[in-house]
């Protein structure tokens, strides 16, 4: 058992280390929140409308679980980004569930984010009710992307580090430090899995090249903070 679990662990490394993307150190680092203000974020198709299911607290953006369903509470940043890389502490409650979702389009045959936008899937996988499938926990590429056996998530109140690195179709998740996931979008193994799984009937997932950074309000409480961002 011990020597299956080291070959599967090998055989991970290789694999993301195929699908790393080249990632440029000339971007400069640009701040998505102040730490004070909600500048810079707007509710998803709501345009200039106050925003009231998030707040501010010790210097955390937090998503007050306000919403109902799983749509209508997230928000997106003002701008756009198409090829980045993006850092973000996060923790959250017991049994919450929530997420980051990039190159999100907004309009208003939309629902919610989650049917343009990938996601890096942040939920408690101790406690949240009901069993979760490998693809539904903390760190996936939600419904597509499983995180590698080398997943380190720190337990339910304490802050995680995650980052996405998204670069011309190459993609990577992290989370404290190790890269536990990454693959390439649009190749044909990629659009097998789209069109297989949960979303064959979302023809938009993930084709947008470029697109607004979004979080989930999920009906749960989220906390954010140190979110940055720079291009490539």
């Amino acid at each position: 058992m011990k020597t299956k679990s080291l070959l599967l662990n090998l055989l991970f490394a290789i694999i993301l280390f195929s699908c790393s993307p080249k990632v440029s150190k000339t971007g400069k680092w640009e701040v998505l929140f102040d730490g004070k203000t909600l500048n810079g974020w707007h509710g998803y198709n709501k345009g200039n409308a106050p925003i009231t299911n998030w707040t501010i607290i010790d210097g955390a953006l937090v998503c007050l679980g306000a919403a109902k369903h799983d749509t209508g509470g997230d928000i997106v940043t003002d701008k756009r980004y198409e090829n980045f890389e993006l850092e973000w502490e996060w923790k959250i409650d017991k049994g919450s569930n929530s997420g980051v979702m990039y190159h999100v389009i907004e309009d208003k045959k939309y629902k919610g984010p989650y049917e343009t936008g990938p996601e890096y899937q942040i939920i408690d996988d101790v406690n949240y009710p009901g069993k979760l499938e490998e693809w539904q926990q903390t760190g996936a590429d939600y419904a597509m992307h499983v995180a590698g056996p080398n997943k380190k998530l720190k337990p339910v109140g304490e802050w995680n580090h995650s980052k996405i690195i998204f670069n011309k179709g190459k993609v990577e998740h992290w989370l404290n430090g190790e890269k536990i996931v990454a693959f390439e979008a649009w190749t044909e193994e990629w659009y097998h899995k789209k069109n297989t799984g949960k979303w064959k009937d979302y023809p938009d997932y993930g084709i947008a090249k470029k697109g607004h950074i979004a979080l989930q309000d999920h009906g749960n409480k989220a906390y954010f903070k140190n979110i940055k961002i720079r291009q490539l």
